[in-house]
């Protein structure tokens, strides 16, 4: 199909996947929009489209002259309770699943969720102490738990049977990638931890786990997730199928941690008998933020929107390694790979020129 007839539809556009993904779909051709409740005039070439997804009519409103071919859902929405989390995020995408069947116009539909789709919840495993069992594979069984990603899927499914589009599902590891204000950025946080570290003289400690520090590793750069989603809405072989994605190396936290350290010219310290959460740490460095803001004229003085400590400690925390199997994805043809260590030092490059951190 040639790409200048393929529409996309990003969902959570603003997001670090789905702000990469309009990046890597723009440079491609396609006509693309971003639907989102915020919406981002970041990017060059980006269609915004502003509505509220739990709103039918407003999707109704906002969708009414668009018929997009492909739909790629990179968001979710954060509930108290992973009952509330199926109940929100299926809706989401069974709201504008429905809202577009009229058209006819969908071919395919991307889904972004997660490991999860494996661990489960933390305090699932750390209750059970029945560890999953890695390196994570697609053809692994759901767990027998509530899991809004399992919710989702369904909803992906059951509107692909009633309208004949095909789909894919894609599960990274932690995302590593350039986004503001969003709630699961651990390498933006890992460097506003670093700066706070140079501009108060402190050591950059080891926040996680003994497991995570000496085990193996693997992380996603959002730009090789932005790659595969596009490959797999429209290879032939990729219809239908389940894909983990990483960047296809994989690390110790113990080797990789002092690296970053070094590249902001600060002390690592590594695991030292207990995890010393991140949240905790930066609890009460918001005033520290605004005074380092200040001082070096950076865009973005709310911590808040630079940081999101509880989720890094979710991932530096769990009590085993965690990595994935990328053979699925080889075999089916996608071959692409990115270094670790280069998605981190890109990245902290990125948010050095954009005035984010010092």
């Amino acid at each position: 199909m040639e790409n200048n007839k393929s529409i996309a539809l990003v969902v959570g556009a603003t997001g670090i996947t789905g702000s990469n993904l309009a990046q890597e779909l723009i440079s491609k051709g396609w006509t693309t929009y971003g639907i989102s409740r915020n919406t981002n005039d970041n990017i060059n070439g980006l269609i915004p489209v502003k509505a509220d997804l739990l709103n039918v009519q407003s999707l109704e409103n906002a969708l009414e002259n668009i018929s997009p071919t492909h739909i790629f859902f990179t968001t979710w929405m954060r509930n108290d309770t992973e009952e509330e989390n199926i109940r929100v995020n299926s809706a989401l995408v069974r709201n504008l699943l429905n809202v577009l069947s009229p058209k006819k116009s969908v071919q395919h539909v991307a889904l972004v969720t997660g490991l999860k789709h494996y661990l489960g919840p933390f305090e699932a495993y750390a209750k059970e102490g029945k560890l999953p069992e890695t390196p994570v594979r697609e053809d692994q069984p759901r767990l027998p738990l509530p899991n809004f990603y399992y919710a989702q899927e369904d909803e992906v499914y059951a509107a692909s049977e009633r309208d004949g589009f095909t789909w894919s599902i894609h599960r990274p590891h932690t995302v590593i990638g350039y986004a503001v204000g969003n709630a699961m950025n651990m390498g933006t946080t890992l460097a506003v931890y670093a700066c706070i570290c140079k501009e108060t003289g402190k050591k950059f400690v080891w926040p996680g786990s003994s497991e995570q520090w000496n085990g193996i590793s693997d992380v996603t750069d959002a730009r090789i997730l932005a790659k595969q989603l596009v490959w797999a809405s429209t290879a032939e072989e990729a219809k239908n199928k389940a894909f983990n994605i990483s960047n296809g190396d994989v690390f110790r936290w113990k080797w990789l941690w002092k690296r970053l350290a070094d590249w902001f010219g600060i002390e690592a310290v590594g695991f030292e008998n207990e995890i010393k959460p991140l949240e905790i740490e930066m609890q009460n460095k918001h005033e520290m933020w605004k005074i380092i803001a200040e001082k070096y004229s950076l865009k973005e003085s709310n911590l808040d929107r630079l940081s999101s400590a509880w989720h890094t400690d979710l991932d530096l925390g769990r009590p085993l390694e965690v990595m994935t199997d990328m053979n699925n994805s080889r075999k089916s043809g996608f071959v692409e790979y990115q270094n670790t260590e280069e998605s981190f030092l890109d990245l902290f490059e990125k948010l050095r020129e954009e005035k984010l951190i010092p």
